[in-house]
Order: C-alpha cells, then sequence, then structure tokens
C-alpha cells in the first residue's frame, strides 16, 4: 500500500515556519504553521494550502550511489535537528519531454545531485516525495531537518544545487524554512 504524506500549512502544527521565500513560478499563501499528515486527505483542517506526495523509490539512483546514500544518511524526527526546510518544486514540460536516461544524464552525470548531496551527510537529513501523477500543483516535495550547527552547510547544500544545469529545468519553487514549534 502507498502511503501518502500530506504538508498542511496552517495556523498550527508541529513546525513554525520562519520563512517562505518563491525562488521561481507562483508563490503559496503564506502559513504560520505546518503539519504532516500520514494520509492521503488534509483532514477536518486543511489549512491556507496542502500539499500531497508519496515516498517512493529512488528512480534516477544507480545500486552504488543507493548503497553510499543509505549507508551515511541520518534519520529524520533526530531531536537535535529542530530546523527544516520543505522544498515543492515543479520541472518544466522540457524535463518531462526528455527521455528517463536524458534525464538522469542531467540530473547526476552533468549535475552531480547525488555527488552533491552525499557531502552533506549525515548532518543535514532528506525525505523525497513525489507528486507529479496525483494531479497536484508541484512534482516533488523534498523535506530536509538539520541541526542550527549545520544551517550553513544546508545553505551550501541548497545553493550549490541552484547552481546546476538540473535546476534550469525548474518551473516553481518555494523555500518554506522551519523551526520546531515549543
Amino acid at each position: 500500500m502507498t502511503t501518502h504524506s500530506t504538508f498542511i500549512g496552517g495556523n498550527h502544527g508541529p513546525w513554525k515556519v520562519t520563512h517562505m521565500h518563491t525562488v521561481a513560478g507562483e508563490s503559496l499563501d503564506w502559513a504560520s504553521h505546518l503539519r504532516i499528515d500520514l494520509d492521503s486527505t488534509p483532514g477536518r483542517d486543511a489549512g491556507v494550502w496542502a500539499l500531497t506526495g508519496v515516498a517512493s523509490n529512488l528512480r534516477y539512483t544507480e545500486r552504488t550511489e543507493k548503497e553510499a546514500l543509505t549507508a551515511i544518511q541520518a534519520g529524520l524526527g533526530r531531536p537535535e535537528a529542530i530546523c527544516a526546510a520543505l522544498i515543492p518544486i515543479r520541472k518544466t514540460e522540457a524535463w518531462w519531454a526528455l527521455s528517463q536516461d536524458e534525464r538522469r544524464h542531467l540530473f547526476e552525470d552533468q549535475s552531480h545531485h547525488i555527488q552533491t548531496g552525499l557531502a552533506y551527510l549525515p548532518a543535514i537529513a532528506r525525505k523525497l516525495y513525489h507528486c507529479r501523477d496525483l494531479g497536484g500543483p508541484f512534482d516533488f516535495l523534498t523535506w530536509f531537518e538539520y541541526a542550527p550547527a549545520h544551517a550553513v552547510q544546508f545553505e551550501a547544500l541548497v545553493n550549490a544545487l541552484r547552481q546546476t544545469r538540473e535546476w534550469s529545468y525548474i518551473s516553481r519553487e518555494i523555500d518554506i524554512r522551519l523551526v520546531r514549534a515549543s
């Protein structure tokens, strides 16, 4: 069974929004908090916005890369990781018109997406949610968690990825920063 996760921006939740920045495309309405429901529907309080995705297999990752990621990636929910980021993105139709091997070539051979990410593990934990086939406004939702001591590393990671050729295929991106609500 596929488990959907819905990120709900609203007036309450365990994560307090500190900053929302529209990097590309249309923005999202401001929400002061975020919660994550492990269900396909947002429930009785849909909030200001709700973004649903599915954690799935790693689509552009080869076996050796997956093994390297698994060996050093930290899990989500670590007590010290009180900072988070939700970065929903939509890629252009030109990206989706490419074949799978062309996308893989851009993703890793040219942009070094996986190799870049590996350099920031285990300090930064992440989980990718696919949502293109769910009919929502984004193709991917990426959730990151990290300790305050690793905030500079997180900024370096995001900036490095945004400088790649792959990122020229982004048509919409929102950068939502959060801290655990007290």
